[in-house]
């Protein structure tokens, strides 16, 4: 018999209910770390696996996902529910990275309605990537697809040295940082106040990016919004 498990790390409570959610799921289908690494072909390994349910850390949101997928249940694959409980885990992970990475004065999601000039909308912007767990550039580039958002534009908005370069770029930041399709118009009228862009221009670059495709993506995926 292995070593019991050591318990949940609570010194970030919102860190330790996502590591209980996670241990809840192990615990329910009755695999070992172990056996979980080896369904999933060491990618993540046993001690990474582990570690993503210590409470100690907020791990990668691929191995959430990885974990939350190599133990689904009978009823979710007979119900095809696996989609909700990844939307669960990704509302406990983003309040997770929050409380571990959002700075201490942001207490809600950004106000567009507050934005009056370029200044504040680059205030806005990197606020909202903090509100929304902070992913990192790579992760908002793919999520974004392909050419719409480069890692390296994303650094540079979040170093505060540059706004996105684009009306596009903008809306395409908004949406990686898991805004829902529906309150972009209170950021447009905030961007438009800021002078970067018109009404116009930003309803036809939200047609561009064809939004009920990005909805329907991010239905399929079980993605929450929880950004707004």
């Amino acid at each position: 018999m292995g070593r019991p498990e050591k318990p949940v790390d609570r010194t970030v409570p919102a860190c330790a209910k996502l590591a209980d959610f996670l241990r809840g799921r192990r615990t329910v289908v009755g695999l070992t770390y172990q056996e979980m690494a080896d369904r999933m072909h060491g990618m993540p390994s046993e001690a990474t696996f582990k570690r993503a349910a210590s409470g100690a850390v907020v791990p990668a949101w691929d191995t959430i996902k990885a974990f939350v997928e190599t133990t689904i249940t009978k009823d979710e694959e007979f119900n095809g529910d696996l989609g909700v409980a990844l939307g669960m885990a990704q509302e406990l992970w983003v309040r997770a990275r929050r409380a571990t990475r959002a700075p201490y004065y942001l207490h809600k999601a950004p106000d567009p309605s507050l934005i009056a000039s370029r200044a504040d909308l680059g205030r806005a912007l990197r606020d909202q990537h903090a509100w929304c767990g902070a992913p990192s550039p790579r992760e908002m580039e793919t999520k974004a697809g392909l050419g719409e958002l480069p890692s390296s534009t994303v650094r540079r908005v979040l170093q505060g040295r540059i706004l996105p370069v684009s009306t596009e770029q903008t809306i395409a930041f908004l949406l990686a940082c898991g805004l829902p399709s529906t309150s972009l118009t209170r950021w447009r009228d905030g961007a438009v106040r800021a002078g970067v862009t018109s009404e116009d221009r930003w309803d036809q670059a939200c047609a561009k990016l064809d939004l009920n495709r990005h909805a329907e993506t991010s239905a399929e995926s079980g993605t929450l919004h929880l950004a707004a």
